[in-house]
């Protein structure tokens, strides 16, 4: 019988890849759908007056509030959640974490008022919080700094695929509207709660935890596993000490990062959460608006993993984050600019800028994590990331002004300018890491690009 110690890399790679990536990208498309259905169901049948706007007579203003709460919810417990991963196993922390917001999702459809909203909104924000940050921090368990990005990017660009199915999901349960005298959107938070509760159960039994205690591997595939991302990646039974987390706070270094990534936040927020009113602005108005949210997600999924699979080939995170940034931010400009009525131009771009909105993020944090080598450093560093973007989320929640439509040029405009504010930050972060090679011999080079 041959050793795994014999079979090639791409292999014992691809093995890997084919436990973790398929329930991950599954559960993470549920976390998204879970998470931005309510941009759904503001909408759905209000050509008929029972949106969800309509029948629990929230204002413009509340509905915002709402959305901004689940935003806190989500930075304040992002870096909670993920040392309790580390605690509990990934397996059984992430079941957990799907069980209730499933739970939380349906009992959304039964909420009638502001406060009733904007309470179960913060609480689907506490559990949806660990769930983003999680998965990226399960990647260092198991793949090298050049394996990374790519498969960031395909567990990322899955939340285009939420979007996309979002749309189409939501056009379908429209037409249950008046079923048992529910409203199509309480039918909307329902069923599509109902899916996380059934994959919490296969999550806590075929999740993988850390390699070296993966009882689906031999035992000569566990050391191998081990043993080809020490010193590269995070062991999951090493102890996080405080000597990491404070070189770790004070690594003035990792804060670049984290403000470049709040370039694609606002947008990336806009996107999620108001694509289906920009549409409707767009000059398409009730179910059809539905689905014609679909394509420019559908355009961000292929845009989001070639662009990740660039940045792994060609070991250009940075590059590849600046491009990403500065296409998205100039296809939002040019959206502002034009006049309203132009729709299919405005459509089109609006494709454009959600491709690359979305390409930009998986590359950044590829490139976080490939410069993080400690344990601490990625538990700490990994949700500070994502974290810090809630902030831009929260600017993104109020930018496109309802007083505005169908035009919405705050909105356009400053997504336009923190993209493009983004990507020149990426340049300056990308020559700061020059500049440390270059002090460097030959054969030592520390700093990924």
């Amino acid at each position: 019988m041959r050793s795994s110690m014999s079979i090639p890399r791409q292999s014992r790679v691809r093995r890997i890849d084919m436990r973790f990536l398929p329930v991950s990208m599954v559960i993470y498309i549920f976390n998204f759908i879970d998470r931005t259905n309510i941009g759904n169901a503001k909408i759905l049948n209000s050509d008929t007056g029972d949106s969800l706007v309509q029948t629990t007579h929230i204002s413009n203003q509340q509905y915002l509030i709402s959305l901004m709460m689940f935003t806190i919810a989500y930075m304040l417990f992002e870096v909670p959640s993920n040392y309790m991963l580390k605690k509990f196993r990934p397996s059984r922390w992430i079941a957990f974490l799907l069980m209730t917001w499933g739970a939380i999702t349906m009992t959304l459809g039964a909420t009638n008022n502001f406060s009733g909203i904007t309470a179960v909104r913060f609480f689907l924000g506490v559990a949806e919080a660990g769930l983003f940050p999680g998965l990226l921090y399960c990647t260092t368990f198991w793949y090298k700094r050049d394996e990374r990005a790519i498969r960031i990017s395909l567990i990322s660009a899955v939340a285009t695929l939420g979007n996309a199915f979002g749309g189409a999901i939501a056009y379908g349960i429209g037409h249950m509207n008046g079923v048992h005298g529910l409203q199509g959107w309480r039918w909307l938070f329902i069923l599509e709660g109902i899916p996380s509760c059934v994959c919490a159960i296969v999550c806590f039994f075929f999740f993988p935890d850390f390699p070296e205690i993966a009882r689906w591997l031999s035992d000569e595939e566990r050391q191998l596993a081990t043993e080809r991302i020490k010193g590269v990646a995070a062991l999951g039974h090493a102890r996080i000490t405080w000597q990491e987390t404070k070189e770790t706070l004070l690594d003035w270094r990792i804060y670049l990062h984290y403000v470049a990534y709040i370039g694609l936040s606002p947008p990336f927020s806009s996107l999620t959460l108001f694509t289906p009113t920009l549409v409707a602005g767009l000059g398409y108005e009730g179910l059809t608006a539905q689905l014609f949210t679909v394509p420019p997600f559908a355009v961000a999924f292929v845009v989001t993993v070639a662009m990740a699979w660039i940045a792994d080939k060609r070991a250009q995170r940075g590059w590849v984050s600046f491009i990403s940034l500065f296409t998205g931010g100039i296809a939002f400009l040019i959206q502002g600019a034009l006049p309203s009525h132009a729709f299919k131009a405005r459509y089109g771009l609006l494709c454009i800028a959600a491709a690359f909105t979305f390409a930009s993020g998986p590359p950044q944090i590829a490139w976080l994590t490939a410069n993080l080598r400690s344990t601490g450093a990625l538990t700490l560093g990994v949700p500070m990331i994502i974290s810090t973007g809630q902030i831009g989320q929260i600017i993104g929640v109020w930018t496109f002004k309802p007083s505005e439509a169908p035009g919405y040029p705050t909105g356009l405009f400053t997504s336009a300018a923190f993209e493009l504010a983004g990507s020149a930050l990426v340049l300056i972060l990308r020559y700061i890491y020059v500049r440390r090679d270059r002090v460097l011999r030959d054969g030592e080079r520390k700093w990924e690009l």
